[in-house]
């Protein structure tokens, strides 16, 4: 029965004939059946009050070979299948494809056509067989095989071609058999209905007319009809223009000394405007919703959180008092908010509403829509910045498919979904995939945006951070730097990405051991997001612990600590304990504490990091394998070699698969083997590890690891009688 499917139909259609399939798609979903008919039983199942969702796929799937997934259970979900028959859908082998599908299903008698063009039966004769307008499919039966056989059948169709069945009959051809009622008396019904409505609007009209044919009542029908839909029109244009007016209006100014010959801002402009949306277009709400949503967005282009959030969450509460709790405005206006809510960090919030976005848009849309890929994206960002990598890493890839499916490349919600998957691969320790996504997305976004744009300087960082964690440094200078350079050409001298550009640069300064000047610009940008996001956020956060490693470079060792205390406990209020940068953050703390002999609190804080690394990127991510060596070195420090040799050697294996040879943390590992071979006596074995394991100390991001393995191979030569060997590595402590 139609009660248990989630689609009342599935319309099939050769991409060729998209302008018919829209047309039907939103006619079919503003259908309402007649109330006398409502709730009556049928052999197709319960008359509904509105023949809603319907499933469109809007493109072929030319480069699939077979039915995706999601097409497949959505024939699955559908209680009907509407074939819009021209000779473009004959020849398309997935409209081909899907009738068959539907047809093994058992639903070949819930198979509706509609011709728009072409001839049925036009295939029994070679000399118009290019005219027929029937897939093979819908004009063959299935065999006990469950394939096409001989056996032709009659299909039921509408004909919607010129001089046949004008568009509403035959759409109300399509919804009788869909309904199972017949289509005289929902015609009847239709025709009564309309008359009721033609009453309502036009009494005074009909005073002194007689009507005395049905062709005339027809016609004139018609003419009321298109007399509603051109006051619908004037409407939506008098809106259009409303809403022109108001936002033009922003950029006037009344007085000319009003700006005392000064600049200005955007800024001032945006809230300027949001007073007067509270004070104007009180009567007409609607415009008012739509405008609290438009600037709240374009507040968090600026970066300006709170306001965003309060405007949007005013769109929210007003689309809902005037459609309800289900409609795709409201959908809309909650999926800005959690956007802005995600960008706050008010994780929970912003999760919550893009669920329930996420769920409105499905009913609204069916699976495959721009806006649901939209909701995915966002939802999925929420969760990613929660460390629930493996739940978004599904949501990213569906709406990598969704848009697939929708549009072509190069396009830019693809590129948008390719960098979400690079990220969270990122994220997950598959360097390879990560940079391969990333540039894959970069390299799609200059194709779309040219030399200059917000998203192109975002792709840019973004594989920066990917070919740093693959070691090629060189290539993630360029790239952040020209992404600094981009960001303040666009967005000025205040605004998170620049701050976050600011971060990535003095990054790349460290490395170079150019400390003071890595200093300098992390002060900048922590300065920047205390003053735009306040202090309790995870980037102040961020930007303390980065300074703090900075710091303890530079040896000040005790302001280093105090930072990166403070930067955990930040991180602990803000996302919880379990999340992969407090683990992070507490793991880098632990580690530093060793050298203050703080070793009980040291411990606390790496076995802390621990358990949250492996359960929340699992136990062979290099994460988790940098917190094994530096829980190694805890027990080196306190004695507990058996200990200490087990966590080096999984670190090293874990690292080995994950790692290109050469890498500081394969290094950081062999330096702690060595180190515990050294404790126990066994030098031989020790000397070569700690040998080879310097050079790639000397490129490591933790400030004093080189010291500490030339510290150690000091010791190993003066326990191995070898004064002058341990002499030439205590020079080069400084």
């Amino acid at each position: 029965m139609a009660d248990n499917y989630k689609y009342r139909a599935f319309i099939s259609y050769s991409h060729s004939d998209e302008k018919w399939a829209s047309w039907l798609h939103k006619a079919l979903e503003a259908y309402r059946p007649p109330k006398q008919i409502v709730g009556r039983q049928t052999p197709m199942g319960r008359v509904p009050e509105r023949f809603a969702p319907v499933f469109r796929d809007r493109e072929e799937l030319a480069t699939s070979t077979s039915l995706g997934e999601m097409l497949t259970e959505s024939l699955r979900a559908s209680a009907c299948q509407i074939v819009i028959c021209s000779p473009r859908a004959a020849k398309s082998r997935w409209t081909n494809e899907e009738i068959i599908a539907f047809k093994r299903l058992g639903k070949a008698h819930r198979i509706f056509a509609l011709i728009v063009d072409g001839e049925p039966g036009a295939s029994q004769n070679p000399e118009t067989a290019d005219l027929e307008c029937f897939p093979p499919a819908l004009i063959h039966e299935l065999g006990e095989d469950n394939e096409l056989s001989d056996v032709r059948s009659e299909p039921i169709a509408a004909d919607a071609r010129p001089g046949k069945d004008p568009k509403q009959a035959a759409k109300l051809k399509l919804l009788a058999g869909m309904l199972g009622v017949g289509y005289d008396d929902l015609r009847q019904r239709e025709l009564q209905r309309r008359q009721r409505r033609m009453m309502v609007l036009t009494t005074a009209a009909l005073v002194g007319m007689t009507i005395t044919s049905g062709l005339a009542v027809t016609a004139y029908l018609a003419r009321l009809e298109a007399e509603e839909q051109r006051q619908i029109a004037e409407i939506e244009a008098e809106t259009a223009r409303q809403t022109t007016q108001f936002m033009v209006g922003l950029f006037e100014v009344s007085d000319p000394s009003e700006s005392l010959g000064n600049t200005i801002t955007a800024r001032e402009i945006l809230d300027k405007g949001a007073e007067r949306i509270d004070t104007e277009l009180v009567e007409q709400p609607e415009i008012q919703a739509t405008l609290m949503d438009t600037m709240g967005t374009v507040y968090t282009s600026l970066g300006l959180y709170p306001e965003a959030a309060r405007l949007v969450d005013k769109s929210v509460q007003k689309r809902r008092e005037l459609f309800g709790d289900a409609h795709p405005e409201v959908a809309a206006s909650l999926t800005h908010l959690g956007e802005v809510q995600t960008l706050s960090a008010d994780y929970a919030d912003a999760e919550q509403n893009l669920r329930e976005s996420l769920e409105m848009r499905r009913a609204a849309f069916g699976g495959s829509s721009d806006e649901v890929a939209e909701s995915l994206t966002r939802l999925g960002d929420v969760l990613y910045r929660q460390g629930e990598f493996d739940e978004a890493g599904t949501l990213f890839a569906d709406a990598l498919r969704v848009r697939r499916l929708l549009n072509e490349v190069p396009d830019a919600g693809i590129a948008e979904s390719l960098e979400d998957i690079g990220l969270n691969e990122l994220e997950r320790g598959d360097y390879g995939k990560a940079v391969a996504y990333l540039r894959d997305a970069l390299s799609m976004r200059r194709e779309l945006h040219g030399i200059v744009h917000p998203s192109l300087g975002e792709s840019i960082n973004n594989l920066a951070w990917a070919e740093f964690s693959t070691g090629n440094l060189e290539e993630a200078e360029r790239l952040l730097i020209e992404g600094l350079a981009m960001t303040r050409e666009l967005l000025g001298e205040l605004h998170p990405d620049l701050a976050a550009a600011l971060n990535n640069v003095a990054y790349v300064l460290e490395q170079r051991g150019q400390y003071q000047e890595a200093e300098t610009n992390y002060r900048k940008a922590l300065a920047m997001f205390r003053e735009l996001l306040g202090d309790d956020h995870p980037e102040v956060a961020r930007t303390m612990g980065n300074l703090a490693f900075v710091l303890y470079a530079e040896g000040e060792r005790a302001m280093a600590i105090e930072q990166m205390r403070g930067a955990l406990q930040i991180y602990r209020e803000a996302v919880g304990s379990e999340h992969p940068e407090t683990a992070s953050t507490a793991a880098g703390l632990g580690f530093w504490l060793i050298d203050e002999r703080s070793y009980a609190e040291s411990e606390t804080l790496l076995q802390e990091s621990l358990d949250v690394r492996r359960k929340m990127l699992g136990d062979s991510h290099p994460q988790t394998a940098l917190t094994l060596v530096f829980v190694a070195n805890l027990f080196i420090e306190t004695g507990r070699y058996e200990d200490a040799l087990d966590y080096s050697r999984e670190a090293q294996a874990i690292f080995a698969n994950s790692l290109p040879e050469g890498d500081w943390r394969i290094s950081f590992a062999r330096s702690a083997e060595g180190s515990v071979l050294a404790a126990i006596g066994d030098y031989e074995g020790a000397e070569p590890l700690l040998l080879a394991s310097l050079p790639g100390l000397e490129q490591a991001p933790i400030p004093g690891l080189a010291d500490k393995g030339r510290r150690r191979l000091a010791d190993l030569y003066l326990a191995l009688g070898q004064p002058d060997k341990a002499v030439g590595y205590q020079a080069k402590q400084n």
